[in-house]
């Protein structure tokens, strides 16, 4: 039987960290992916700051499911040997954090040329990430982000396969997969089916930009977790929903705790999680 825990990108709702865990409170939520906090980065903060941030969390019972770093989204062609000093940083805050994964991608491409023109240099980089994580109790999630080289499901198991390290699984985005027009299920989850290990819940729209509630797009979310929860998948379901897409979130139908909410991160994430939960109560077990 699966179980799925819900997590979220909390820094959506707002930059001050006690709002963030006062709205993810309300909606039953203990775990955040730690993308920013007060304004900045996470991987922004000295490790000092940090263990600061990790003894506000534990007071308030919140545990980080993943550090949502901007590790390996960057060009390609932009200077790397900086970029790697940042990734040790953030190894340093996934241990202070208590946290076992990290999200990752794997570099933008100049548009419009030959991804297998870049594949040896993005090969080689990740090959440098996965030799520096080594000694840490990490697992290293690449997200399939529009523009990188793994932003279809072949490349991504390329990638995968190529690193050929148990320590390097997917975090699979339903929503960027549709922007990139590839069919979330069964196609890119039959692709990728073995090395998920983390799923973003962020839908949208074939053909348009327009990031919407779960289950409302063309992501096939309810699909992808019915898979899930057959293969028996234990992990989270992380909010991304991207709130400020949302348009005309005064309309959208809520639960009576949260009808009255005003507009705002509070309000559309109310929305965001009120959508996923309905599809979860769509899932035997």
């Amino acid at each position: 039987m699966a179980h799925f825990t819900l997590s979220a990108f909390a820094d959506e709702i707002d930059p001050d960290l006690k709002t963030q865990m006062d709205v993810l409170e309300q909606h039953g939520i203990n775990h955040i992916e730690m993308r920013g906090v007060g304004g900045k980065g996470l991987v922004e903060y000295s490790l000092e700051e940090v263990r600061g941030i990790k003894r506000e969390l534990d007071a308030r019972g919140f545990r980080i499911s993943s550090i949502g770093s901007p590790v390996g989204k960057i060009r390609i062609s932009d200077e790397f040997a900086s970029h790697l000093e940042l990734f040790r940083h953030t190894l340093e805050i996934s241990r202070i954090m208590g946290s076992r994964y990290i999200r990752m991608f794997s570099f933008f491409l100049p548009e419009g040329e030959d991804p297998s023109n870049f594949r040896q240099e993005v090969m080689d980089r990740w090959k440098q990430f996965i030799r520096a994580a080594e000694s840490y109790d990490v697992v290293l999630l690449h997200e399939n982000e529009k523009n990188i080289y793994g932003d279809t499901p072949d490349r991504c198991l390329d990638l995968f396969e190529t690193m050929g390290s148990d320590s390097f699984m997917a975090v699979f985005d339903p929503a960027n997969f549709v922007q990139c027009g590839v069919e979330t299920y069964p196609y890119a989850f039959g692709v990728l089916k073995d090395r998920i290990a983390y799923m973003h819940i962020k839908d949208a729209v074939a053909g348009e930009s327009r990031v919407v509630p779960a289950g409302e797009g063309d992501g096939k979310i309810k699909e992808i977790l019915l898979a899930l929860s057959r293969r028996g998948y234990e992990g989270f379901l992380s909010l991304e929903p991207h709130l400020a897409a949302f348009q005309g979130s005064a309309a959208l139908e809520l639960a009576p705790a949260f009808e009255e909410l005003p507009e705002g991160g509070a309000r559309t994430f109310a929305v965001a999680v009120e959508a996923l939960k309905k599809i979860l109560r769509e899932i035997p077990g």
